[in-house]
């Protein structure tokens, strides 16, 4: 339950996809891609209130349907993250390899390709696709999470807190009553 936490928490992000500003001309984070594929919009959002398995039908529908190369990464994106929340990880390391074959400039995939390393134990990897993810967007919030599972699976804090919760009063040179 806890290891699940943590993934719904490092790709709650994830599920996001890119859409162009006409008057900037400059890229922008939108939660979905316009009107157009109805269902990439609904999937996204079924993905971000944990409805998963639902969000990655959605998703699938949404690829099917994709009108261009925005949308199809957009999707692609969020089948990977989708796939890692419902901890299928062939699957998910399927869609992410999927998209950065597109689109090698996705921090996202490296991102969630990096969790499924991490869950399946390919640390060596899961630190090769965090460090290309951070490269391409530093300081990111979703990839400073995922930086932090990664160190807590390989190199784990151990506390060093002594808890006294013996009653008040308590002397450990005379005898309990």
């Amino acid at each position: 339950m806890f290891r699940i936490s943590l993934i719904l928490i490092a790709v709650l992000f994830a599920p996001t996809a890119w859409a162009q500003d006409a008057q900037r001309g400059a890229t922008t984070q939108k939660t979905a891609i316009g009107p157009r594929n109805p269902d990439l919009q609904k999937g996204a959002q079924l993905l971000l209130t944990g409805r998963t398995k639902e969000g990655v039908e959605m998703t699938l529908r949404a690829l099917e349907n994709a009108q261009g190369t925005r949308e199809e990464e957009a999707a692609l994106s969020n089948l990977c993250a989708g796939y890692v929340m419902l901890e299928s990880f062939t699957e998910a390391l399927k869609y992410c390899d999927m998209l950065l074959s597109r689109n090698e400039k996705s921090w996202r995939a490296y991102n969630n390709r990096a969790l499924v390393y991490i869950f399946t134990e390919q640390y060596d990897k899961a630190h090769q696709d965090l460090l290309r993810a951070e490269a391409l967007e530093p300081g990111a919030r979703t990839l400073m999470v995922a930086r932090t599972i990664y160190l807590n699976a390989v190199d784990p804090v151990e506390p060093e807190i002594e808890i006294d919760d013996r009653p008040p009063g308590y002397d450990d040179d005379r005898k309990e009553p």
